[in-house]
């Protein structure tokens, strides 16, 4: 029976030998990683396989590694600061509408958001009040941006509208 078992051994380690070399040779069951240890392929290249030599016992295809597939990285356009854009006055309020509008250019080939200031200003020039906000306008375009004057009693005094020219790039 001792001989038995001595015998026995090298044929389950044989079979051990040609089932794990069975299964290196098909590229494993579930497929979800090559001799040197990389990750599988993603769906964005199909889970198509680029033939290498790998390691080991058997040459098989091996799978794209993610440090292979490139990967959508911002370029340094994409990445600067916008530049500035431009606030033009196009009616100042009054008492029959009391809402100053402007016009907000983004020089642009991005969508930005901008700021817009507006000082209403009585016959003698001095600023009454002061409004303004972001306002969002999309690349190479304009936006018409409203304000309503707030304060009560302001409006029948207002002479003028002053208007910052440019509208400081705020965020996207």
């Amino acid at each position: 029976m001792y001989m038995q078992g001595r015998g026995f051994r090298p044929a389950v380690l044989a079979v051990a030998v040609v089932v794990s070399l069975i299964g290196l040779s098909s590229g494993c069951a579930s497929g979800d990683h090559d001799d040197a240890g990389s990750a599988s392929s993603t769906a964005s290249d199909g889970g198509t396989q680029k033939p290498s030599a790998s390691s080991g016992a058997s040459a098989r295809p091996a799978q794209a590694s993610p440090s292979s597939t490139p990967s959508a990285s911002p370029s340094p356009e994409d990445t600067r600061p916008l530049k500035d854009g431009t606030a033009v006055l196009v009616s100042c309020a009054s008492p029959q509408d009391p809402r100053a509008t402007v016009k907000v250019i983004n020089p642009n080939t991005r969508d930005g958001s901008f700021a817009v200031k507006i000082g209403f200003l009585d016959a003698q020039g001095v600023k009454m009040v002061e409004s303004g906000g972001s306002v969002f306008v999309a690349a190479k375009e304009t936006t018409t941006y409203r304000v309503r004057v707030t304060t009560a009693g302001v409006v029948d005094h207002i002479a003028r509208c002053a208007v910052e020219p440019r509208a400081a790039w705020v965020g996207y």
